[in-house]
């Protein structure tokens, strides 16, 4: 167009067939003059102009038209990956068995399921429609500078490959810069995530200098990662925009000297065109440079990500688990060891469980009474051994099936930020307001209760902050009183409560033990002095088991602990 209105061609008014032209290019060249010139003919130059400029309008609107519908609708594939990739990884973060948590600091998988999903977010999904546009634009251009010149785009692919191999060189060091920044943020969130949990530790021995100490330790580290990281990154941007005006640099000075040669084909307004869509080669290049080295950054967000999606829980149903009958006869621990770590804790242990009866397992700390516990509810699987409910290893049973058939209260009240009520009804959605309130007086907490502003409606703060320790204790009873499971597990259970509720409490969970399997880990034997049989433990073994008279009259360990805990 620029060749023919300008006048640098002969103009045609006589139609040339495609059999007459040498090659594609001139059929097309020589079927444009002639259009324009017919065009100039009946209306005129002002007329084929303002044509020219109407096209060019119209393109460019629809391509900011198009620009927008694409934006538009990838929000909603942008958004619902990151909804996914939340859900996956909160799914895959209840379904990890308990020892993944003690080996991991929990700040670090909230960082995780958040900074790093908002790094995905930036790095890869925000620059989706770049790696289908700008690749596309390319090859447009490309195509059409071969139609124009292919020695000049000969010319032109000499030094891309060197302006690629020198960006791919700094983004090479992106992703272990971006892995060391997404670490240390992982490692504050935990010391936050500690801190917010142990407050009163924390200032009860003072301890603040030393913790804040830690924290700005921690900060400067990421502070220093970060500044490496976006020194790289700011170097991404004038690096290729350097490299690739020095590529039209070279491209002007050959194909000008192509131009100044009357024998080379190429005339003024070809080469002008030819400069143009060179240099859009050039902006989508350097878009996809910047987001290349943008992935490289997410591309470690992305392996902190899939490290917790991708990490299979070793507790796991069987293939052909059953659901669990309900039960009936006893639950059976034979033989059974395990250890944590290379620390042996139970070791050929074994011990049976009749439906109905009340089993108190007591000992020092670390004789492995809570390990017991959690075997059970299959928190852990043992190492060698069978646990069996109604002569069925519980390892062919669901967990779920499992669980919903235990009560579990443990010696810290694990409550949530929540009301009473959602806390009370966890173990059973469905309960109404009177069962609740009928739990609650069955652990002795409706006293309290009632005189609360909302009732069982009232939110009791993070972890039950706005309770004391005792009405914390009775309410995760009263969760499992209302549950009403056939098999219970106490797990010191009373330990929190003072001596008034603790009588009163227990009471109430020997009326709910009748007629119901309990498993009841006991520091205070004050409250097991009417279990069915009472199994003394030291360092995974059994070494007494009886009644409590019955093994207060041995004088043996039982009788020790009774006496060490001035019980008479």
């Amino acid at each position: 167009m620029l060749t023919v209105l300008l006048k640098q061609v002969q103009p045609r008014f006589i139609k040339l067939t495609y059999e007459d032209a040498c090659s594609p290019k001139e059929y097309l060249e020589e079927s444009l003059n002639y259009f324009i010139n017919t065009k100039v003919e009946e209306h005129g130059d002002v007329y084929v102009l303002g044509i020219m400029v109407g096209i060019v309008i119209v393109v460019f609107f629809l391509k900011n038209l198009f620009g927008y519908l694409a934006n538009f609708f990838i929000t909603y594939l942008r958004n619902g990956v990151l909804k996914d990739i939340r859900d996956v990884m909160y799914k895959r973060i209840l379904n990890l068995n308990l020892s993944f948590y003690s080996e991991k600091r929990k700040g670090d998988t909230i960082a995780r399921i958040t900074s790093d999903v908002l790094e995905v977010q930036h790095s890869f999904l925000s620059i989706l429609e770049l790696f289908v546009r700008e690749p596309l634009n390319i090859i447009f251009a490309i195509g059409s500078m071969i139609f124009i010149s292919a020695k000049l785009t000969l010319f032109v692919f000499i030094f891309i490959p060197v302006a690629g191999f020198i960006i791919s060189r700094i983004g090479k060091t992106l992703k272990k810069k971006s892995n060391q920044v997404q670490t240390e943020q992982g490692y504050f969130l935990s010391l936050v995530e500690e801190t917010l949990a142990n407050l009163k530790i924390i200032k009860g021995f003072s301890a603040e200098d030393r913790l804040q100490e830690k924290f700005e330790t921690s900060t400067e580290r990421f502070k220093d990662y970060s500044n490496a990281l976006t020194h790289r990154q700011n170097l991404a941007s004038p690096v290729s925009e350097f490299l690739g005006i020095t590529v039209i640099g070279t491209l002007l000075w050959y194909g000008g000297n192509m131009v100044l040669n009357v024998d080379s084909g190429l005339n003024g307004a070809t080469f002008i065109a030819y400069m143009g869509l060179a240099y859009q080669i050039l902006t989508p290049a350097k878009a996809i440079a910047k987001a290349s080295y943008s992935v490289k950054k997410g591309d470690a967000a992305a392996a902190r990500i899939l490290e917790i999606i991708e990490t299979e829980s070793e507790i796991q149903d069987a293939p052909n688990a059953i659901t669990a009958p309900l039960f009936s006869k006893e639950i059976s621990i034979e033989n059974i060891s395990f250890k944590y770590d290379q620390e042996t804790v139970l070791d050929n242990f074994s011990l049976k469980v009749p439906k109905g009866q009340t089993i108190a397992l007591v000992g020092q700390s670390g004789s492995g009474k809570s390990t017991i516990a959690n075997l059970v509810t299959r928190f852990y699987d043992v190492h060698k051994g069978t646990i069996k409910l109604d002569g069925v290893p519980i390892k062919e049973i669901t967990k779920k099936s499992l669980r919903e058939q235990m009560g579990l209260v443990t010696q810290d009240a694990i409550l949530f930020n929540d009301s009473i009520k959602k806390n009370v009804n966890l173990g059973k959605e469905d309960a109404t307001d009177q069962e609740i309130i009928e739990a609650l007086k069955t652990a002795n907490a409706w006293e309290f209760v009632k005189e609360l502003p909302e009732g069982i409606n009232t939110n009791i703060g993070d972890g039950g902050g706005k309770l004391s320790g005792g009405q914390k204790q009775r309410l995760s009873i009263a969760r499992a009183v209302l549950k009403n499971p056939p098999i219970m597990i106490l797990d010191e259970a009373t330990s929190a409560l003072d001596t008034e509720s603790e009588r009163i409490v227990q009471k109430a969970l020997e009326n709910m033990m009748q007629n119901r399997t309990s498993i009841v880990i006991a520091h205070r034997l004050s409250t097991i002095q009417n279990a069915d049989q009472i199994i003394v433990m030291q360092k995974g073994a059994i070494v007494e088991q009886g009644k409590h008279q019955e093994l207060l009259d041995k004088k043996g360990v039982y009788n020790n602990l009774v006496a060490m805990q001035s019980f008479q």
